[in-house]
């Protein structure tokens, strides 16, 4: 189904919660509320202290407050640098001394060690620049002062007094500066503390639910949205239905369900679903993450629980949605952490909450998880999630709708037909789908192009499916020869196996971390697998190997993913499918448990040494026996390895509708210029053999699928 790569908890909050089925929510507008606008359940609105720009606004009003006594501080200071030049000139103690004994001084003013005197007429002096300034005053600061001096003073008839030093409004202010400074980093540290100055939050709220109230007219994801899931829309419109008509199913005893848990691997689309039920519920949605529980410090994660629920029960009928709630809901009494363990708390007051002594709280959980193996048995339980939502990878019906969504806003060439498209993905899930449609539209744009063309998806999809292509890697003339034998085993093997996968393109243009790779694509999806089948897809693996050693004599590392995935094929086969004759159809040495995962501190060995010893024969007799077979079928049809080999060294890539051509003699369709075949409209992608050790992550290969 369709999903988004990047999982984000749509908007961050409303101030209003969304209105109950019937009535209209108009805007506030101004300081009042408009309409028939509610307010957010307990208080709260977007901010933790119930106004959604109070912390930015205080903020804003204490930079301005800063700013303005900045200036007037600069103001004061400036004045009082500016009024005490001017008419005061500054003498030294000789110019005083000259002064008095000549009689310039008519009074005097010694406030310490500062004496400000007052002249008798204007004294007139000029500077180096050629300007003349008038001084009525001077001031000099006093070296000591005795009662020698103070009777030379007498003796020429100076007229002065002594001052005791009044501090200045300066003086004020330098002293009081370090306690305004205290006062304004206490004011700072409060309003952080208070979420207030892009604080991220109240730590007196620290037990505070961190969920954002999802508005339905901000959540722009509907059901029509979605597709390649259209058994799990139907659970959850029933809900959402139940939501706005309770008497259509409680007239017949019916009770709404108190949770429902979407499972599926990644990228299936669980949370685009959540953001489609938000944006069609009518009822107030909570959102946040199973990591928003998590803290460092004890008893923190259950409160939020109770805070979360709390909000949903007095905004009743709600609903919550926690994603990835494996993150709190592992199993307990894992063998690390034990009963006081944190996240333990955490998940038991969930299950409180969820179904306690006070059930009737009308609040639905709606949760989603790609590992439900490692939850809590208490959680899964019906009374807590009634109903548990498979999010499968879609079909190929799922995956044509899954990009008519993605490609209703693109335009299309006349050529591109996704019923094409979908039957050449399988395995693909939304984001995938979403990707390709995406890489699509950039390189149609990269080529000027006013539409994306059927050429623009099929290049993408080998982008997405197989790796980007290394052209700028160069192989010396050996390596080339060595990977287009080795592709070409792969490929003759592939070709006369009657259970095997169709190819859908050989090439030896190194892409992501492989050499060359050989790519074969299902005609229809498979769910279950045959013995026979799986045995041609072993001796498709084998068939690199073998032709290096027919050819060349000689082993190359290039095998290595090829052996990773046979021993793998081959090891399930014995202990998991029981497909071994020698070992028995019975299941071995296999366990869901894994380390650290809320399940076992070790893995524990259930087999015998002398059982263990028969598994490690037989998987190496199934590989060995798949060697054999992919050598003598290559040595059956060599001319067609040595055909095909050679053809690789001359255009790269070779696409599989081209091989009976090219094996009966024909030219190939549509080779261009510089060698490589352009992309077919009807090519498919699918498995790959690497070059290079690697993991297997092509999308639509078999040997995942049957790995998964």
């Amino acid at each position: 189904m369709s999903a988004e790569d990047s999982r984000k908890n749509t908007n961050s909050s409303s101030k209003k919660r969304p209105a109950r089925p019937g009535k209209t929510v108009r805007q506030a507008k101004g300081k009042g509320r408009a309409g028939n606008t509610p307010r957010r359940p307990g208080g709260r609105s977007g901010s933790p202290e119930g106004q959604p720009n109070a912390g930015f606004q205080m903020g804003r009003a204490l930079k301005t407050s800063l700013g303005w006594l900045a200036i007037i501080l600069v103001a004061f200071l400036l004045a009082s640098i500016f009024s005490s030049e001017g008419s005061v000139k500054k003498a030294n103690f000789t110019e005083l001394e000259q002064y008095i004994k000549a009689g310039q001084v008519e009074s005097a003013v010694i406030d310490g060690q500062q004496f400000r005197g007052k002249f008798r007429d204007p004294v007139e002096e000029t500077n180096f620049s050629g300007q003349t300034r008038v001084y009525r005053e001077f001031q000099t600061t006093l070296p000591y002062i005795d009662s020698d001096i103070v009777k030379q003073w007498q003796a020429h008839g100076l007229v002065f007094e002594f001052r005791d030093k009044n501090p200045g409004w300066i003086d004020y202010l330098w002293s009081a500066w370090p306690i305004v400074l205290i006062v304004f980093f206490w004011f700072f540290i409060m309003r952080r503390m208070q979420g207030g100055m892009g604080g991220q939050g109240n730590i007196f709220n620290f037990g505070k639910s961190k969920a954002k109230l999802i508005s339905p007219e901000f959540s722009k994801v509907t059901f029509d949205d979605v597709a390649g899931a259209d058994e799990a829309k139907a659970e959850l419109q029933e809900i959402i239905e139940f939501l706005k008509n309770p008497d259509r199913f409680s007239r017949l005893g019916g009770k709404i369900p108190k949770g429902a848990l979407l499972l599926g691997p990644p990228g299936t689309g669980k949370t685009l679903l959540a953001r489609a039920v938000a944006g069609e519920a009518g009822v107030p949605f909570y959102s946040l993450s199973g990591a928003d529980f998590v803290e460092m410090f004890v008893g923190v994660g259950a409160s939020r629980v109770r805070d979360l629920f709390e909000q949903g029960k007095k905004s009743a009928p709600s609903i919550i949605f926690i994603d990835e709630i494996d993150a709190v809901g592992r199993t307990r009494g894992a063998g690390v952490g034990g009963g006081h363990d944190e996240r333990e708390q955490t998940l038991n007051q969930l299950l409180v909450e969820m179904d306690g002594f006070d059930n009737d709280t009308g609040v639905i959980l709606l949760a989603s998880t790609n590992r439900p193996d490692v939850l809590d048995k208490a959680l899964l339980r019906p009374g807590r999630f009634d109903r548990q939502i498979v999010v499968d990878i879609p079909g190929r019906r799922g995956r044509e709708g899954i990009l008519k969504v993605h490609t209703k806003n693109m335009p299309l060439d006349k050529d591109v037909d996704l019923n094409i498209l979908a039957r050449a993905t399988p395995g693909l899930v939304g984001a995938d789908l979403a990707n390709l449609v995406n890489e699509a539209a950039l390189l149609a744009a990269r080529k000027d192009k006013d539409k994306v063309s059927m050429e623009d998806i099929e290049e993408a999809k080998d982008k997405v499916m197989m790796g980007v292509e290394r052209k700028s890697v160069i192989l010396s003339e050996e390596e080339r020869r060595t990977t287009a034998f080795h592709e070409s085993g792969h490929a003759v093997v592939a070709y006369h196996t009657k259970e095997a996968d169709p190819l859908h393109k050989i090439t030896i243009i190194p892409r992501g971390q492989s050499l060359g790779l050989t790519a074969q694509v299902p005609i229809d999806d498979k769910h279950s697998y045959s013995r026979t089948y799986i045995r041609g897809r072993l001796d498709v693996l084998m068939g690199g190997r073998a032709a290096e050693m027919i050819i060349f004599k000689d082993m190359t590392t290039g095998a290595a993913n090829d052996l990773e995935l046979a021993t793998e094929l081959a090891r399930r086969m014995v202990v998991e499918w029981g497909m071994s004759d020698k070992i028995g159809s019975t299941t071995l040495g296999k366990t869901d448990q894994e380390l650290f995962l809320g399940r076992e501190i070790q893995h524990a060995k259930n087999v015998s040494e002398e059982t263990a010893r028969g598994i490690d024969n037989e998987i190496k007799a199934i590989i060995r026996e798949a060697a054999e077979r992919a050598h003598k079928l290559i040595i059956k049809h060599l001319d067609r390895l040595h055909l095909l080999g050679e053809a690789l060294l001359k255009h790269e890539t070779i696409h599989g509708e081209d091989l009976p051509r090219l094996f009966s003699g024909e030219p190939l369709l549509k080779v261009s210029s510089n060698g490589n075949q352009p992309p077919s409209k009807k090519a498919k992608t699918g498995g790959s053999r690497r070059r290079k050790k690697t993991s297997p992550s092509a999308k639509g290969s078999v040997a995942k699928k049957l790995n998964d």
